[in-house]
């Protein structure tokens, strides 16, 4: 098999950079505590909402053909991550510290936090944007979503997938 083409030197990786939310999620909860661990647990799911700004609607043609969608999000309540958080801790399911890189702890170096939902419909905004009722969020009232894309079982879901050392046995 061929390589594939690469550039002679790779293009510099930026210290940093920004991004620019493309609208708000909406959910019943104000504080990260109050954020269920497995939204998908409970039963009935509340619903939430994602609010599209309108510079982004005209994105959404064909969205509401998928049943599910990834949310990419940024976690702004999460203070400066300092990187001597490299550990975790993850009660109630184990007091042994774990890399935060092997755990899906908030408290991230890059506070990105990442979602798939469950479509139930899209509707037109007031304000020329538009908003996706969706279910099994776990994020708090007011988060900057930073995109979305169409979650594809073909692709998204692995069925041989480990958990790693949730699983019994593998501590």
């Amino acid at each position: 098999m061929a390589e594939p083409d690469r550039p002679a030197t790779p293009a510099p990786v930026p210290a940093s950079f920004t991004m620019r939310p493309i609208g708000r999620i909406r959910t019943p909860w104000a504080t990260s505590k109050a954020c269920p661990r497995n939204p998908r647990a409970l039963d009935p799911a509340p619903p939430c909402r994602v609010e599209i700004d309108a510079t982004f609607a005209a994105g959404l043609l064909h969205v509401e053909r998928f049943s599910h969608l990834i949310l990419v999000y940024a976690l702004h309540l999460n203070g400066p991550w300092p990187g001597a958080e490299a550990l975790v801790f993850t009660p109630p399911f184990d007091p042994r510290p774990r890399g935060v890189f092997a755990s899906r702890s908030p408290r991230r170096p890059n506070p990105i936090g990442l979602a798939v939902v469950r479509l139930d419909r899209v509707e037109a905004g007031a304000d020329g944007g538009a908003i996706l009722h969706v279910r099994d969020l776990d994020c708090v009232d007011g988060t900057p979503l930073l995109d979305l894309k169409p979650y594809l079982p073909t692709t998204d879901a692995v069925a041989e997938a480990s958990m790693g050392w949730l699983e019994r046995g593998k501590g």
